[in-house]
């Protein structure tokens, strides 16, 4: 069969294979995957995917069912005939939500948490200061990829056609729209709210004559020594802007001290000066919880940094550039020094985006605009300080317990109140933790326990963020200096915290600590701790296997599950992969553990495909995924196949979604919803019904092309029944939110959930109080 036969094959496409010398389906059944990809517009996902329909096509493949009852029919299109390829239909870009705009979606959620009334006031100031930083990094890293691709003139596409230009497009709207209603929210909405509690942000037209005393003070020996404005002229040209930094363009007139004519002067905020500065009680008119903007303090006094002259206009200004870390993996020969290097030009990499006040002047702005080399498009003219983000330390300086979320204690599952030792409890059987609901101090207390117990030998790790101070560092320091065998393998790439692992590598090297840095190429973002006990003649395994990272700070506001475990099958799986990573050699096949990039994705197409059979015989299938994100194509494609037997699939996805939910005769059956909450959902489960023995998994993976096939990852099944069905009957919680849930709809878009009318469900309180009558 002739490839010009097949109707699912588009001209241009038919074009490229013929040029490559592929003209049959035969030949194409045949050709090498890394053939296809050097093939314009092929991704290796494509390319499989056409191989694996051609193979069908000439009876070499595995089964399938007939196009005409697993392809829905398109809007405005035919059903496709038999006989087309696979591939066609279910890579159709009408079934694909483009992940950017997704990702600004889950920020536009996020903000919403701002205007929530039932939200304590400072939780909310809390909320929109995220939303600010999420956007920052949005546009550090994915606009800052698609702008790169634009500038090449890339053509490629994601699973939902869009070229990066139209996706720069699409974002350039809806994030402006996105800036414009947090600076709404915060002047209209916070400020307000905030004043009623005595909490005041006073503008420079408020201030009275002993804060304007004060202030000036403050200006002249806090600041004044510190600030260094650089007048513009061919002597001293537009300096270097740091990426995010606070800076001042200024309009001045007049003559300086050398008799030159100046008209243009930029000042840089030092990054180590409060962008927020408490006022004092200087007089009977001040509170307690005053505060003014750093940005308002240099507006006022300006004139003090240019004597004989006159300042007629200073203006904030920031500029976000890429930050995102290129390393030719090619060309390393030492990743530790690579990441060194490539961290001194992450301040300065290529600019992204210019947020300038809303009052500054068009010449001005046009003036910037060129010095950086951007178009009106990527600028955001906003009305209050351009970094708006900082407004969160206002949260540490107030101690106002009502205008916050109620404090907790976690606790700790009943076996753990009184072990003699945690090995002991672990041995008896296995103990899963709920974090933050359950605290992570037994994950610490089995890495200093491994560190004093004489009888233990080894312990092995894999460390991708800890925070400073880390306990969990500290342990293994001590385990390395009382003679323990400890390796520890630290992902030097983890974004935005190069660093700090960094310096976390060097000093559990100088404790003795054998540090590697996992796989060039691959991330290592597997969490898994190993502890090798002597009991007797036998060598125990002591794992744990979480979903989230050896973060005590984090662990008290993302929500992931800790596996601890004596089970030998599941430590001998994870001291092979520590050899893998360690050794780079082959392991072969793991008992239990699921691993990416060579296991994973494959066992759960086929743990989604066994669903579907059942669905089709009659049999009970249910499919229900807790992720924080869901994009990678075959597996998306696999769950529409799903849908369409039948198998009733519920996602817990909290931030981008590409699937597209409820679109007649594609997926139907799927549902996809995102909780945002005062807690982060991190936690990443699997559960399958299999007919009524069900199967439930916990990954460190997302359903993402990087988890699936550039990153060690690993997922590990919860076996005990218990467990098992404690974890099911959370994520079903989950499903009955109707406080906190947001439903996602075919076109993208998020719509919240309403409240029952007997009363709403709020799973994370919910859970919070089940755990704290526990305690």
């Amino acid at each position: 069969m002739i490839i010009s036969d097949v109707k699912g094959i588009s001209k241009s496409t038919r074009a490229c294979l013929a040029e490559h010398g592929i003209f049959s389906v035969e030949e194409l059944a045949n050709v090498a995957v890394e053939r296809l990809i050097l093939i314009p517009g092929f991704s290796r996902q494509k390319a499989q995917r056409m191989i694996r329909a051609a193979k069908h096509l000439v009876g070499e493949g595995d089964a399938v069912a007939d196009l005409a009852q697993v392809v829905p029919a398109s809007p405005g299109r035919s059903t496709p005939a038999s006989g087309e390829i696979l591939a066609r239909a279910l890579d159709d870009s009408q079934w694909y939500i483009n992940r950017e705009l997704s990702l600004l979606e889950f920020n536009r959620r996020v903000l919403e948490q701002s205007k929530d009334s039932r939200t304590p006031l400072l939780e909310r100031l809390n909320f929109l200061c995220i939303s600010c930083s999420n956007l920052d990094e949005f546009f550090e890293v994915r606009a800052a990829g698609l702008i790169q691709r634009s500038e090449l003139a890339s053509l490629q596409t994601e699973a939902d056609g869009l070229t990066p230009t139209e996706v720069l497009t699409e974002i350039s709207s809806r994030a402006h729209a996105l800036v414009a209603e947090q600076y709404r929210v915060f002047n209209e909405a916070l400020l307000p709210a905030l004043a009623i509690e005595n909490i005041r942000f006073i503008r420079r037209s408020d201030w009275n004559e002993s804060q304007q005393a004060w202030l000036r003070r403050y200006f002249t020996d806090e600041l004044l020594p510190i600030l260094s404005p650089i007048g513009l002229d061919p002597t001293h040209p537009f300096p270097r802007i740091l990426n995010k930094a606070l800076n001042f363009i200024i309009s001045l007139s007049g003559k300086d001290a050398f008799g030159r004519d100046l008209d243009l002067a930029i000042l840089q905020a030092p990054r180590a000066l409060p962008r927020i500065i408490q006022l004092p009680q200087v007089d009977t008119e001040s509170g307690p919880h005053d505060f003014v903007f750093l940005s308002s303090i240099i507006h006022a006094f300006i004139d003090d940094l240019f004597h004989g002259m006159k300042v007629r206009g200073c203006y904030q200004f920031r500029v976000t550039r890429n930050s995102d870390l290129f390393l030719d993996e090619e060309e390393i020969h030492d990743l530790l020094r690579a990441v060194e290097g490539e961290l001194a030009s992450r301040n300065y990499g290529d600019e992204v985006r210019l947020e300038v006040a809303a009052n500054c002047p068009d010449d001005l702005i046009d003036f910037l605009l060129g010095q950086f080399g951007l178009t009106k498009d990527r600028l955001y003219r906003v009305d209050g300080p351009v970094n708006l983000s900082r407004s969160r330390e206002v949260c540490d300086l107030i101690d106002r317990p009502e205008l916050k979320f109620p404090p907790f204690t976690a606790g700790c599952p009943p076996q753990l109140n009184d072990p003699k030792s945690l090995f002991e409890a672990i041995r008896k059987h296995d103990i899963l933790l709920h974090h933050p609901y359950e605290s992570f101090n037994p994950v610490i207390e089995l890495v200093r326990q491994a560190a004093e117990d004489p009888q233990v030998v080894a312990v092995k790790q894999t460390l991708y963020r800890t925070g400073s101070n880390s306990p969990v560092v500290e342990a293994l320091e001590k385990a390395a200096r009382a003679g323990k065998e400890v390796t520890v393998v630290v992902e030097l790439r983890a974004r935005f915290d190069e660093k700090a692992n960094i310096s976390l590598a060097t000093r559990l090297q100088e404790a003795g600590v054998q540090v590697v840095y996992g796989i060039v190429g691959y991330k290592t973002h597997a969490k898994m701790l190993l502890v090798l006990r002597r009991e007797g003649k036998h060598l125990r395994y002591y794992t744990h296997l979480g979903t989230g990272n050896y973060h005590p700070k984090t662990a008290r506001l993302y929500t992931d599950y800790s596996l601890l475990t004596a089970d030998k099958d599941l430590g001998e799986d994870v001291r092979r992969v520590f050899v893998q990573l360690t050794s780079l050699g082959k392991v072969g096949r793991l008992n239990k553990l699921l691993q990416a990039p060579f296991t994973l994705h494959k066992t759960l197409i086929k743990k989604i495909e066994r669903e579907i059979e059942h669905a089709r015989k009659g049999k009970r299938a249910r499919i229900v995924i807790k992720v924080n994100s869901v994009v990678e194509p075959v597996l998306i494609q696999t769950l529409y196949r799903a849908s369409m037997a039948g198998v009733e699939i519920r996602l817990i996805v909290r931030g981008i979604c590409c699937l597209r939910p409820g679109v007649p005769g594609l997926s139907e059956t799927i549902e996809v919803r995102s909780i945002v909450g005062r807690f982060l959902e991190h936690s990443r489960v699997y559960s399958f019904e299999n007919d009524g023995e069900p199967e439930l998994f916990c990954s460190s993976a997302d359903c993402m092309s990087r988890n699936m096939f550039r990153r060690v990852e690993t997922c590990f099944p919860i076996e005990n029944r218990k467990l098992a069905d404690r974890i099911r009957a959370e994520l079903d919680l989950y499903l009955r939110d109707d406080s906190q849930a947001w439903i996602q709809q075919s076109d993208g878009h998020y719509r919240r959930a309403e409240p029952n009318a007997t009363g709403g469900v709020e799973a994370q309180s919910y859970l919070l109080e089940q755990f704290r009558r526990a305690v």
